[in-house]
């Protein structure tokens, strides 16, 4: 018999590393565009979920953004039914709020989680590859957004839905997707989207990483990957701590939610910023920039008697020996 392509086997493995965990009869739903990374992320859920008793269905989300998009979605829904998998196309309208990709990216993710109640499926699988995470770091460093964004894209997250998204090719090279399609015998569709230098992750990936690649040495792609693990780990155990934290030095205030100013200054300033953006957050639901985080901690560590400061939906003020958040 001949041997199983080295590319094949490898991302088989990563889904069937990804499968593992779920109980026998769950279903899943994969994302499929069509492109190469999706593809071969459905070809071998396919073969996994066979072996492993998990039905897989496969969702092609047309946003009508380009004049061939609908044959492009009817082409890959049909290649998932080859494949033996369950295939559904989806259309939308794109808006405009937040620029395209986001507002594409948001469509898809609101489509996709609907499929994965209407299937009542236990997870829905996305072919982000290492190089997109290489791709999400870079952009998130230049955009100084912290740690939180240097994470970069977590392998297995719950949303507060509940719904379990998996990205079982974080590990696996752009390249390697490729050869697997190549080597299966599946035709790709390469997104011209891809290829418009507008975007900043096009840039990304066709200028910055191929010039620090060139100048630092291969490996950088990998580094980025390892650096993103690494700091993820951190947040997690940072996370833990402020959670038991917040248990014993929050109070719940009229209209709003208050801190203790005696147990945030007893904090280091990490531990300390990370409790007044989770509070925030956790209340009304908003994310705080580094300044405005470092705003409300002057009125801990540099009290002169300022005044409210103003937030997104809410406004900090400290009164006596707290900092009350109160609903605007």
């Amino acid at each position: 018999m001949p041997s199983l392509s080295p590319v094949i086997a490898e991302i088989r493995l990563a889904v069937r590393t990804a499968l593992a965990d779920l109980p026998e009869g769950s279903t899943v739903v994969v994302a499929l565009s069509g492109g190469a990374d999706s593809l071969a992320l459905a070809a071998a859920t396919a073969f996994e979920g066979a072996k492993l008793g998990v039905r897989v269905r496969s969702v092609t989300v047309d946003h009508g953004l380009q004049a061939d998009s609908d044959a492009v979605a009817t082409r890959a829904a049909s290649t998932a039914t080859a494949l033996g998998l369950e295939a559904g196309i989806v259309r939308v309208e794109v808006g405009g709020e937040g620029g395209p990709e986001a507002a594409a990216r948001d469509a898809r993710y609101r489509v996709l989680k609907g499929a994965a109640a209407d299937a009542g499926a236990t997870a829905v699988l996305l072919g982000h590859t290492l190089d997109d995470q290489a791709e999400t770091v870079l952009l998130g460093l230049a955009r100084g957004s912290g740690a939180a964004s240097l994470q970069g894209m977590a392998p297995v997250r719950e949303d507060d839905d509940g719904v379990r998204w998996v990205r079982p090719l974080l590990g696996v090279r752009r390249a390697t997707t490729r050869a697997f399609c190549a080597a299966s015998d599946l035709e790709f569709w390469d997104d011209p989207h891809n290829s418009e230098e507008r975007f900043a992750r096009v840039r990304v990936r066709d200028r910055v990483l191929p010039v620090l690649e060139s100048e630092l040495g291969p490996g950088i792609a990998e580094a980025l990957v390892r650096t993103a693990e690494q700091l993820r780990e951190d947040a997690e155990a940072f996370d833990e701590m402020i959670h038991e934290t917040i248990e014993d030095i929050v109070e719940h205030a009229e209209a709003g939610i208050s801190v203790s100013v005696a147990a945030l200054a007893a904090n280091p300033a990490a531990l300390r910023n990370r409790i007044i953006r989770l509070v925030v957050d956790s209340e009304f639901g908003v994310s705080l920039t580094r300044l405005q985080t470092l705003e409300v901690a002057r009125l801990v560590t540099d009290w002169s008697g300022q005044g409210p400061i103003d937030l997104p939906e809410c406004s900090a003020a400290r009164q006596g020996g707290r900092i009350v958040f109160t609903a605007r």
